[in-house]
């Protein structure tokens, strides 16, 4: 998944304008309350610019990551706007919110194992994403134990991935030790 694919810049503007769209009223739960829209966009940034994944099929499924857990889209709009296959990885790594969170996060570990090569690539631009914003700008209400705990989660996440992408896991290798100490 390096640069052997072509890049489609039309198809990923329209993944970053889509989600644009559709998280255009949420923020991050962190003391600037950032646009939301810049956690997909740091996860893009993460793929490319730090991973050499240039499969834009991968990019536009990290753009859209949150769309169907986050916002009002659907699946089948996720699949007549971009296609089966970016709908498909988007699922993959969408986390069921009626489930409480204990349930999400075991959910997590235990289905990521099946996930597809590049759903696992998603996951891991995320987990890095994750924890390099709770390391420096937490959410406001979190404290040193819950932002450990999500350290320690992502860790069990990312253990299950080992092996889908190096350069990936050694940027989250070094992240992790910005884990918080108690």
């Amino acid at each position: 998944m390096g640069n052997d694919q072509t890049v489609d810049l039309k198809i990923i503007l329209k993944a970053l304008a889509f989600a644009a769209h559709k998280h255009r009223d949420q923020r991050r739960k962190n003391c600037e309350a950032s646009p939301y829209i810049n956690h997909p966009i740091m996860l893009a940034n993460i793929l490319v610019n730090e991973g050499n994944v240039h499969d834009s099929t991968v990019i536009c499924a990290a753009l859209l990551h949150d769309t169907l857990e986050d916002t009002e889209t659907t699946f089948s709009e996720l699949t007549e706007q971009f296609g089966a296959a970016i709908a498909h990885i988007v699922l993959e790594v969408t986390l069921d919110m009626t489930q409480p969170m204990k349930v999400r996060k075991q959910e997590e570990i235990d289905h990521i194992v099946k996930a597809s090569p590049q759903a696992r690539l998603v996951k891991l631009a995320d987990k890095i994403c994750n924890l390099r914003d709770v390391s420096a700008s937490p959410p406001v209400e979190w404290s040193l134990q819950r932002r450990k705990e999500y350290f320690d989660h992502a860790q069990k996440v990312i253990g299950k991935l080992r092996g889908t992408h190096l350069m990936l896991e050694g940027i989250f290798d070094t992240v992790l030790k910005l884990r918080p100490e108690l």
